[in-house]
């Protein structure tokens, strides 16, 4: 990264108004005899192109010790005393990578009466658990997490951080991130580590055309959130390991402009995340019979309905319902696909399931790359038959 450098000597009238209509991104201005490149710049550089030697670019001179950031450490997302199992999954995924390095794994803990879930971390494979435990962080405020987390990043120094894409993790990690004036990688998908230390964090970009591989070499630490349900959880260990590290909380940690008058645990709602048997449906079976069929088939094997993207935004089905890039990740034992092509937003949301069952009328639908099993057909035929048969009907 670097910056746009103005030659103030050399700003003219004539040349600055050439400058500002030069500019696509409406990005410079001239008032009051002073040229200004705002923040809406894009760094396309047409401007030091154009201006012959008025607007300059110079790289960024950074030189990073990396050898003083060490260790991969994963946000432990704890709320109400339990812990989210994305943690878990996260531990696991830091094993992985650590193992290229030789760095120790470590765990961030912040709350109040963290002494079990602290406990619980080290059946994971976690090497130091740091906790920051006061009656503050009972409640989560934007203020003194980020305090406590910059806190743990400025004494401890690790290379690269893992945060779970919840709602709290959401907030979190992209404060955190900037107060440290580092990137951060939205809803990886795939984390690889190279062997100076370098993670690279892998996502589907441009509606899920590409894939793109990115990596914050002149920075640390490294941010990634990933989301739930991406990577696998691994088993505990029978014995704990590693240790509890309890951090100090001083009282400017712990200032907040928010104050938390009451908090209520939400009503249970349906969470496809957590379903273990999973019927999802498609614009090809999107009709009210079929949804209808599909409703049956789910109760039937204890499972839930599912959707792709155009039925939410055609109001057929809510959000919460729908899987892929844009909704949620899910990883069943077994899933039905209804009627859906398999665009890469929707497979990879689901592509790591267990069992896949795929039903389409087209043969060279993408959805059947991803399944195990490929049924060519109708699903207005199929489903009701397979309803009978399970059933025991006909």
């Amino acid at each position: 990264m670097g910056k746009l450098i103005i030659n103030h000597t050399l700003v003219t009238p004539e040349k600055a108004t050439d400058l500002v209509s030069l500019c696509p991104f409406g990005a410079i201005s001239y008032e009051d005899g002073k040229l200004d490149i705002s923040s809406g710049c894009k760094m396309c550089k047409m401007c030091v192109r154009k201006s012959q030697g008025l607007v300059t670019f110079e790289e960024a001179q950074t030189e990073l010790d990396k050898s003083l950031w060490r260790g991969i450490c994963v946000y432990a997302d704890c709320t109400g005393g339990k812990l989210h199992r994305v943690t878990f999954e996260l531990c696991g995924k830091a094993k992985e990578l650590a193992k290229v390095t030789g760095h120790p794994v470590y765990a961030l803990l912040i709350g109040h009466k963290t002494d079990s879930c602290a406990k619980q971390l080290l059946h994971y494979g976690v090497d130091k658990v740091f906790t920051y435990d006061h009656k503050a962080f009972a409640d989560f405020r934007i203020e003194p997490y980020t305090s406590a987390f910059c806190d743990f990043i400025d004494k401890e120094k690790p290379s690269s951080i893992l945060v779970g894409a919840t709602n709290l993790g959401r907030q979190l990690a992209p404060r955190v991130a900037a107060r440290c004036r580092t990137g951060l990688t939205a809803d990886c998908t795939v984390l690889e580590m190279k062997e100076n230390t370098d993670l690279v964090q892998i996502r589907p970009a441009f509606g899920g055309n590409i894939m793109a591989q990115i990596v914050t070499p002149n920075t640390r630490p490294q941010f990634c959130t990933v989301r739930y349900k991406v990577f696998a959880e691994p088993k505990p260990s029978e014995l704990p390991g590693g240790q509890i590290v309890p951090m100090a909380v001083s009282g400017p940690m712990v200032t907040s402009a928010i104050t938390v008058l009451s908090s209520q645990e939400k009503p249970k709602d349906v969470d496809i995340a957590e379903a273990e048997v999973i019927v999802a449906v498609g614009r090809g079976a999107g009709s009210e019979t079929m949804r209808a069929y599909a409703k049956e088939l789910a109760d039937l094997l204890g499972g839930v309905v599912a959707c792709t993207r155009p039925l939410v935004e055609n109001n057929v089905f809510d959000a919460k319902h729908q899987i892929g890039l844009s909704g949620r990740t899910v990883k069943p034992k077994l899933i039905f696909c209804l009627g859906i092509s398999g665009a890469v937003q929707f497979a990879a949301g689901m592509k790591s399931s267990d069992c896949i069952v795929a039903i389409n009328t087209d043969p060279q639908a993408p959805i059947f790359d991803v399944a195990h099993y490929c049924v060519v057909g109708d699903v207005n035929e199929i489903v009701p038959r397979l309803i009978n048969n399970i059933k025991g009907v006909g």
